[in-house]
């Protein structure tokens, strides 16, 4: 969906006119060599979502700038208009050029607006690393994102921790950043610490003006998830492992080291069957390499994991959960159980339209409170109020909640 021009300065003003629609421009969300993404809402609509508005830089602003801001632009716009539809790859919602003079124009890209990303998820772990439950709903997405986009003939090209976000509306991680994007071929490709062996010798090659043979293939996607996936295990970064002579002599045995050194910290996880999931997508040989699609086949999505309370604390959904408010004198009066509830129910109507509301009476979930807002823009804006507040003499504990298994009534009664 193209868009009409509009001119502003170098800087977005707070509004700007878009498909035929005005938009605020809340805040500045990053900047790279190329782009810098804010933060929009529709001002016509205030109850439609927020978007993010990835502006590249002006052709003409330095020369090496501007070519390479109009070539990730056409890039990322192509591959995202043909991969458009799946769950776990980011929506584009249009494609609109502003003006700074009359012959320098700039791209931009209206996209929805996702929350946390895998980046600021293994900050948060504090070296500790992620749990299974996490690992496994982030490995699942991105294999389903992968096994598409491969079977539409892309290869991503970049996958790495912060090309990973989490959507709260959707409950699930999608894949962003489509700009070093190709069909399968030879490319200059991926970030140092994620560069599959096969990419690294290319590009070495091509920094030295020489040709390569190898085609890179999407198995270097297969590559980075593997990383990925080892780092949220282990909590560290790789980059400079997965560059050292040990690693290029016996990386399996180095992956076995990570899982038996964790085994030490939870001897109850179970967790062979990612270790052997990520062995099959670091072999040096891209033909060894497990493809997406035989990847969901992986014995370790069988394993039935619970979140951690960390997990609900960090992923936003629409639900929140309540701890620590209600005691049993409260479930155990008819009288006084509908009296809390109704209070819970008009403060928690404060931040948002509630469309439903779940105290059991009995296990699992007991004394818990379960609030349904209608999107998880006002459940986290509950979420940040309500945590630390007093009721009743006792400080609220707010955390999110997986809408689908709220859905299903199903209420994890032990979050280790």
């Amino acid at each position: 969906m193209a868009g009409s021009g509009c001119a502003w300065g170098a800087e977005p003003p707070r509004f700007l006119e878009a498909f035929g629609r005005l938009w605020q421009v809340q805040s500045r969300l990053g900047s790279g060599s190329s782009a810098s993404v804010y933060r929009v809402r529709c001002c016509g609509n205030p109850g439609s979502p927020p978007g993010a508005l990835k502006q590249f830089l002006p052709p003409g602003t330095t020369g090496a700038a501007a070519s390479a801001a109009e070539y990730g632009f056409r890039k990322e716009r192509a591959a995202l208009e043909q991969l458009q539809g799946h769950r776990n790859i980011v929506t584009l919602y249009g494609v609109f050029t502003i003006h700074f003079s009359p012959n320098v124009p700039s791209r931009c890209l209206l996209l929805e607006l996702l929350d946390v990303s895998v980046s600021e998820l293994l900050l948060y772990s504090s070296h500790q690393g992620c749990s299974m439950w996490m690992i496994q709903h982030c490995a699942r997405d991105v294999l389903e994102a992968l096994a598409f986009l491969h079977h539409e003939g892309y290869v991503h090209a970049d996958l790495k921790p912060r090309n990973i976000l989490w959507s709260a509306e959707n409950e699930c991680f999608k894949l962003i950043d489509f700009g070093l994007s190709f069909k399968e071929g030879n490319q200059y490709i991926q970030t140092d610490g994620y560069r599959a062996p096969e990419a690294e010798l290319q590009n070495c090659l091509a920094q030295a003006g020489l040709q390569s043979d190898t085609e890179c293939t999407s198995a270097v996607d297969l590559w980075s998830l593997g990383i990925i996936l080892l780092e949220m295990f282990s909590g560290m970064k790789l980059k400079h492992t997965v560059r050292s002579q040990e690693w290029k002599a016996n990386s399996s045995a180095i992956i076995d080291h990570i899982f038996a050194s964790k085994a030490v910290v939870n001897a109850a996880i179970p967790a062979y069957h990612l270790r052997d999931l990520i062995k099959s997508m670091l072999h040096d040989d891209p033909s060894r390499r497990i493809p997406a699609e035989m990847a969901l086949c992986s014995p370790f999505f069988s394993i039935p994991f619970a979140p951690h309370i960390e997990d609900l604390v960090m992923l936003p959904t629409p639900v929140l959960r309540l701890l620590n408010v209600l005691d049993d004198d409260y479930l155990e009066n008819e009288e006084e159980y509908e009296d809390v509830v109704e209070d819970v129910k008009e403060e928690c109507q404060k931040y948002g339209p509630v469309v439903s509301l779940l105290v059991p009476k009995e296990n699992p979930g007991r004394g818990q409170v379960f609030v349904e807002y209608a999107n998880a823009g006002d459940s986290k804006a509950a979420q940040k109020l309500l945590t630390g507040r007093m009721f009743d003499g006792k400080f609220v504990v707010a955390t999110f909640y997986p809408l689908s298994a709220y859905k299903r009534g199903y209420l994890y009664q032990t979050l280790l």
